[in-house]
């Protein structure tokens, strides 16, 4: 697909809402400005544990838009389409959920990506944006948290690091990154020969958001505990940074798969298929197959940045692919 040909895509179905920019990697978009309010649920986190661990996944919202003609690269949208209809959804939209998480683990509290951003709530009609409000429904003051860990530099992940005036959202927090992540980004080489358009677009909101912060940053390595208990694991291919996470406490794990997979839906069950956010699709699929491949085997739990709210899940193998089987409610904390 030309660069042309994908910015035509990005400004006839995305641009109009902030947060497909922000799934774009982009900042927030003028057109989304002044979007029709929607009517709010009750506040949107849930508890789990593991092992010793508190972990708190804390909803930033959904953005539902239409289906984009190249969601998936090497699928025809008729295909796409029927996958959607298949598992009850409407063929004609595409609704893509958000959810970081906060862990509490060896005395501290842990932030995991930070959706859309507090600016987001306005311009999108409150459809997403409501990590902020949710941590604080769900019992944390943003300050008191301790050390907030970023997958990657998509702003559906770093726009939440800002207030809407542009200053730390955590402003005690140690804010941890990827190393190969920020040595891609804060290159000016790689910026200047990023393609116009979404690329382009990318390195601007990175730069807007880690200026605001001053560039007070510590990168962190791949395969090293990023916090106690959490490691990080290098799955390159949506972005050349792009980490998952694996929490283990006593004889419990989670695997915080952060994007290797868009909704579920349409990328687990069809690991084949490419995502228009994948910035190289070959190794992003690669990474999901090995990936999922482990899980899979070893059973383990899954928190899904895209995954329906609250958005664990298990893993089994298909004939094609994979399927997610979502983890069921539980009343009380487990």
């Amino acid at each position: 697909m030309t660069e042309a040909t994908r910015r035509g895509l990005l400004g006839s179905t995305l641009a109009s809402t902030l947060a497909a920019a922000a799934l774009a990697g982009s900042g927030p978009s003028a057109a989304a400005a002044g979007a029709a309010p929607v009517e709010p649920q009750a506040p949107g986190f849930y508890r789990y544990r593991v092992g010793d661990v508190r972990v708190t996944a804390v909803t930033d919202g959904a953005n539902t838009m239409p289906l984009p003609e190249r969601f998936v690269l090497n699928a025809d949208r008729a295909d796409v389409s029927a996958a959607l209809t298949a598992d009850f959804r409407d063929g004609a939209t595409l609704t893509v959920p958000f959810t970081p998480l906060v862990i509490e683990t060896a005395g501290r509290r842990v932030v995991i990506d930070t959706g859309n951003g507090e600016a987001a709530f306005l311009a999108s009609g409150g459809a997403v944006g409501q990590f902020h409000t949710n941590l604080k429904a769900a019992g944390f003051d943003r300050a008191a948290i301790d050390a907030v860990v970023i997958s990657h530099f998509h702003g559906d992940h770093v726009n939440g690091l800002l207030t809407p005036e542009g200053k730390p959202a955590f402003p005690n927090a140690e804010i941890l990154v990827p190393e190969p992540e920020w040595a891609y980004w804060m290159d000016d080489g790689a910026m200047s020969r990023a393609p116009a358009g979404r690329m382009q677009d990318g390195f601007r909101n990175v730069r807007r958001v880690f200026d605001g912060l001053g560039r007070k940053v510590t990168p962190y390595a791949w395969e090293r505990e990023v916090v106690p208990g959490l490691t990080a694991q290098g799955t390159p291919g949506h972005t050349p940074g792009h980490t998952a996470f694996l929490l283990a406490s006593g004889r419990d794990s989670l695997f915080v798969q952060s994007d290797v997979t868009n909704v579920p839906v349409l990328f687990a069950r069809h690991p084949g298929w490419h995502v228009m956010y994948d910035q190289d699709p070959a190794m992003a699929e690669a990474t999901r197959r090995r990936v999922y491949d482990r899980i899979a085997t070893d059973r383990t739990l899954l928190q899904g940045f895209h995954y329906p709210f609250p958005a664990a899940a298990h893993l089994e193998r298909t004939a094609d692919g994979y399927r997610e089987v979502l983890v069921p409610w539980s009343p009380v904390l487990r």
